[in-house]
């Protein structure tokens, strides 16, 4: 699909906040992207809604609000400056990040989503002699990146309760380049305690001292839990943890691609050659400015993401399929069946949920969107799971 000038600007919304929050700018995941193609997208796959237009996409993670008003009205102010690079917006909001986090600016590194940054970490920490130790099931970016650079990968299955096995991670850290925690645990919707991440870390340190530990956390502005806490405190102490957040989620900004790094200066500067200088874009760095101080918006997701939770969790518990709490704007449920089966049959219905994420093949990935949405794929999941059509675990 060709979009002409015209009809971009006419989308950036000269008319209003309206086209802005469709889906040029809310775009759909990679992950939902990249589970249908298997790698090879056709052009219809990189424009939301073209393949399915009337689905209700419930595969990637994505917050179904989209970016706030104050996001949306910074966009159309930065136009103007859409012609420049953007040096001056991209130390703006690296600014904006710190003075929220009350850091320092050189503890802050801005990038092109948080997938960069664990990019970046896969690049600086591993190599064919430093492995890379994670979860299985879990986010795949860095384990993706350090493959392609020759480095081993060693994928811990998660426990009996869907949390990562710190236990079993810590037999495979001797002399690995990176370990990937991921908190709260995506595809799982678990997460550990502050407790639990401190004793692990100092256990790494005494194990295998110049390792490094990336805790990203992608989903800690949904976190409940009250023995949670950002790990950003041990970052500015350890110089070998570094932490990534993302504005894909809560923010739902995961069309434009913004996320940042939080460690000590001398550990940014171990990622900082293998970045792109101009990674960060003019409209959305001003996005990043004004959404930062909408507390109140995100006060709002919160409360809206914890009812359509609760509501989906409660319905699928009633018939018969109880899912372990969520830490997260997704929950992770355990269907007892061939999960591909069910994603099918699902969309085949109008409703997408997510891929398959080995070993856990009977369990379905699903995130949360509106409470309109998840009454329409409750729906859906009471047809499907009500069959015998396909293989059963």
């Amino acid at each position: 699909m060709r979009l002409s000038r015209r009809a971009f600007v006419q989308a950036l919304g000269i008319g209003g906040a309206g086209a802005l929050s469709g889906p040029l700018v809310a775009a759909r995941g990679r992950e939902d992207l990249m589970g249908r193609t298997r790698g090879r997208p056709e052009p219809s796959d990189w424009v939301p809604g073209l393949e399915a237009p009337k689905a209700v996409r419930l595969s990637s993670n994505e917050n179904p609000n989209g970016p706030g008003a104050r996001a949306l009205d910074a966009i159309r102010a930065a136009l103007v400056d859409a012609n420049r690079y953007p040096f001056s917006q991209k130390s703006d909001v690296t600014a904006a990040i710190a003075g929220k986090l009350g850091v320092a600016t050189n503890q802050v590194m801005a990038a092109c989503g948080s997938g960069e940054i664990l990019r970046l970490c896969a690049l600086a920490c591993t190599s064919p002699t430093r492995h890379l130790v994670a979860g299985l099931p879990t986010f795949e970016e860095p384990a993706g990146t350090a493959r392609v650079i020759g480095a081993e990968v060693r994928s811990v299955r998660v426990d009996t309760s869907l949390k990562l096995d710190l236990d079993a991670m810590l037999a495979e850290v001797k002399g690995a380049g990176l370990i990937f925690f991921c908190n709260p645990n995506n595809p799982t919707a678990t997460v550990h305690t502050d407790a639990a991440v401190r004793d692990f870390i100092g256990r790494v340190r005494r194990v295998s001292p110049d390792t490094v530990v990336l805790v990203d956390e992608a989903y800690h502005e949904y976190v409940d839990d009250p023995g949670y806490r950002t790990a950003i405190s041990i970052a500015l102490e350890d110089p070998n943890v570094i932490v990534s957040r993302t504005f894909s989620k809560i923010y739902g900004m995961a069309g434009l691609r913004l996320g940042y790094a939080v460690a000590r200066k001398e550990t940014l500067d171990r990622l900082a050659p293998h970045q792109l200088s101009s990674n960060v874009n003019v409209l959305v760095a001003m996005a990043g400015v004004a959404t930062l101080e909408d507390d109140e918006r995100v006060a709002r997701e919160q409360r809206l993401n914890r009812e359509a939770r609760a509501f989906t969790r409660k319905a699928l518990a009633d018939l018969g399929y109880p899912s372990a709490e969520s830490q997260t704007n997704f929950i992770m449920v355990p269907i007892r069946r061939d999960a591909k089966g069910f994603q099918d049959e699902c969309r085949a219905r109008g409703i997408l949920v997510g891929r398959v994420f080995p070993p856990l093949v009977d369990h379905a990935r699903i995130s949360i969107g509106t409470m309109d949405e998840m009454r329409q794929a409750v729906d859906v999941f009471r047809q499907v799971l009500g069959t015998t059509g396909f293989s059963r675990g």
